[in-house]
């Protein structure tokens, strides 16, 4: 069976039962933080969150888990009206999450659900995700940039 279709049946399903029982808010922020740290489960885990859980093991689905849980907390923001956005920067920095955050609720006009993330690869600058669209503004990505447009123009036969 598709990998994709499984992904959405269970996720969309968690998303119904968290509607149905109110406990969407709560199951989220459980799922990014499981999804953040996936050797460490939320203690009292919530009891949706468990039961879906227990039926995806049940189910032999325990390989799509991590799948599953990030294409819940889409759907859930889009259900909820929320813009999801991932900010993954070199250094921590409170102001660029304000900054990010302002600008993304000032253009979508939706508030927003961010997750931080820290990636010392990046050397400097930031990335941003935000409804399937990336930003790369880091300065990795621009020595890639660099680095591509100078082997295209060392290439040409003159």
């Amino acid at each position: 069976m598709n990998s994709g279709a499984i992904t959405k049946r269970y996720a969309t399903a968690l998303l119904r039962l968290t509607q149905e029982n109110g406990s969407g808010e709560k199951v989220c922020a459980q799922v990014l933080r499981m999804l953040r740290d996936p050797s460490s489960l939320p203690s009292p885990m919530e009891p949706d969150l468990r039961s879906f859980l227990t039926l995806l093991v049940r189910n032999g689905r325990a390989p799509y888990l991590q799948r599953v849980l990030r294409t819940f907390v889409d759907l859930h923001c889009e259900a909820a009206g929320l813009a999801h956005v991932i900010l993954t920067s070199a250094v921590p920095s409170e102001a660029l999450e304000k900054q990010v955050r302002g600008s993304i609720e000032s253009s979508t006009g939706k508030k927003v659900l961010m997750e931080t993330e820290l990636d010392p690869s990046l050397i400097g600058g930031y990335r941003v995700e935000v409804g399937g669209m990336m930003l790369d503004a880091s300065v990795r990505r621009q020595f890639e940039l660099l680095e591509r447009n100078f082997i295209e123009k060392n290439n040409r036969i003159v």
